[in-house]
């Protein structure tokens, strides 16, 4: 099928499309966009009062907002790629009967996961003032550490989606792929107990750097270590440049399997 080039303004296609994965999300949620604080506070307290009483192993008094800083990425990034997986499948009327640029699709499902995340940092800078931690010329780098992790998470948005219309189970991979990185991400245990061979990887996992790089900023008062950022960019350029490499190759048969 022959594909009309997209003439239109892109950012407000793309902010059109945000609003609308938005609007259906709380459509029929009587709580709406408080479940954005009310999930990771649960989580919070129940990972506190298991690893830090029930296990005793985590005293110190600011061990909530140490597991926060790990749930709070972890959640951003189950969260927008699992919707980002299912766009192009949810969207597949506009898909195919508007010609918008495809690409946009995943990242607006991406980046409407960003409205939970900045209520979710929100609380996370407010506790660190409640524990007594204060804010520091550090803070500087949660924006740019930030940036490279969407774009990260747009990346394999991109490649999850444009599989998922040709494998409908990829869905369920990404569910089931997520349940296990919560162990694999240093959430409720700290980066100092993992062996030596395998903290490599936890470094170069976007997910666990991005945790070890808010611990770093917030609760250390130090800035990440050069290895950690080198590690963030390159992870974020391969995905981006990988995801709209396949993208635009798979993009073309979607019409027949949507």
């Amino acid at each position: 099928m022959i594909q009309r080039k997209w003439k239109g303004d892109y950012l407000f296609l793309l902010e059109n499309l945000v609003l609308k994965d938005f609007r259906i999300r709380y459509r029929n949620m009587s709580l709406g966009i408080l479940w954005s604080l009310i999930n990771p506070l649960v989580m919070m307290a129940v990972l506190t009062f298991v690893f830090g009483r029930v296990f005793g192993k985590q005293n110190e008094p600011a061990f909530p907002l140490f597991v926060l800083c790990g749930l709070v990425p972890f959640n951003f990034f189950t969260g927008a790629w699992l919707s980002g997986t299912g766009s192009i499948v949810a969207n597949a009327q506009l898909v195919k009967r508007v010609p918008v640029p495809r690409e946009v699709v995943p990242i607006a499902a991406v980046i409407s996961n960003c409205v939970h995340l900045v209520i979710q940092m929100a609380l996370l800078l407010v506790l660190t003032f409640y524990f007594g931690l204060g804010a520091n010329r550090f803070w500087l780098w949660l924006l740019p550490l930030w940036l490279l992790y969407i774009a990260f998470v747009c990346g394999i948005s991109l490649i999850s989606s444009a599989v998922s219309v040709f494998i409908r189970d990829t869905q369920y991979v990404v569910e089931s792929f997520n349940l296990v990185l919560m162990y694999l991400v240093p959430i409720f245990y700290s980066f100092e107990i993992i062996p030596a061979k395998y903290a490599a990887v936890y470094r170069f996992n976007p997910v666990a750097a991005l945790v070890l790089a808010m611990r770093n900023i917030l609760l250390e008062h130090q800035p990440p270590p050069t290895t950690l950022i080198v590690n963030m960019v390159i992870a974020a350029a391969v995905a981006l440049g990988v995801g709209l490499l396949l993208f635009g190759r798979l993009k073309r048969s979607f019409y027949e399997y949507i």
